[in-house]
């Protein structure tokens, strides 16, 4: 059987080498140049600055190219085999072109169960892509991640990795509608959003300059530092949660039950609660302090 062009060169290989990337034009590579050295100089060995230098190639490109895997190699005395394998480990290297905004739906285990799974599904539907895939405007990437370490505020959404905590399908599709429209969104936590590639500078380590960007960071919401002001004993005293089913009778001389102040963290086990699906004013969870 014979095949004509056209079909072999659908999808079968002819065993040709594949061509040498093309170089970036002068002016991209020598100021590339001059960040590389400036991110290597900070490491006694050289290629322990692999890892930022394929952040500072993506934020040129929006996406690790062949030609940012070889000037990576050209600055650091490396094989492109070896950059090649650090740059298809880690999921945090685009290995294709992406949208302006990277919405990354957290699947697991406690954001699924809380309704990740849902929003990722409602999501992919909404904005007819499937994971990994990009908006035809140029918008969007959606794809499901792993724990990102936010499970007190699950479920979980990042843009470009900032928090939007307890999200919700409804919410989640209008974050992703506001993206697109070009509407200003705020994190539930964490620095105003910029685009991707302006997120890969700033991971390849160089300084977020826009004004009050840096302070706007903060640290972590009220449900993760519970934990911590528990063991400085910093916490409410104990309370009495009234019993569901009416419990036992008290003696006389028992202290009254303890109705929580808007001070202490409650449990998702101390329901009834509002919750971002049963609460609609406020989608978004906590973004306070506690007591405040």
């Amino acid at each position: 059987m014979t095949t004509t062009p056209s079909e072999q060169g659908q999808g079968v290989s002819l065993g040709m080498p594949q061509l040498p990337a093309p170089d970036y034009p002068d002016d991209v590579r020598a100021r590339l140049e001059t960040d590389a050295r400036e991110i290597i100089a900070r490491y006694p060995d050289s290629r322990s600055a692999l890892l930022p230098l394929l952040h500072l190639v993506q934020s040129q490109e929006g996406h690790v190219t062949r030609t940012g895997m070889q000037f990576c190699a050209d600055m650091l005395g490396l094989t492109t085999a070896e950059v090649t394998a650090v740059a298809t480990f880690y999921t945090m290297y685009r290995r294709k072109p992406g949208g302006d905004y990277q919405v990354g739906v957290c699947t697991n285990t406690l954001c699924a169960v809380m309704g990740g799974d849902a929003i990722f599904e409602a999501l992919q539907e909404h904005l007819g892509v499937g994971n990994g895939g990009t908006t035809e405007d140029g918008k969007v990437t959606l794809e499901h991640i792993e724990c990102n370490a936010a499970c007190d505020f699950a479920p979980v959404v990042m843009v470009n990795w900032e928090f939007f905590d307890n999200q919700t399908v409804g919410s989640a599709k209008r974050l992703v509608d506001d993206l697109r429209a070009g509407a200003e969104v705020e994190p539930t936590r964490g620095a105003p959003l910029c685009t991707y590639k302006e997120t890969a500078r700033i991971l390849a380590g160089f300084p977020d300059e826009r004004p009050g960007a840096v302070e706007a960071s903060g640290s972590a919401g009220p449900a993760s530092l519970i934990g911590l002001r528990l063991a400085r004993g910093e916490a409410a005293p104990a309370r009495v949660v009234h019993p569901r089913d009416g419990g036992p009778q008290r003696d006389a001389g028992d202290a009254p039950p303890h109705d929580a102040s808007p001070a202490e963290h409650l449990s998702s086990h101390d329901a009834p609660q509002d919750t971002s699906s049963s609460d609609p004013a406020h989608p978004a969870g906590p973004v306070a302090e506690e007591g405040e």
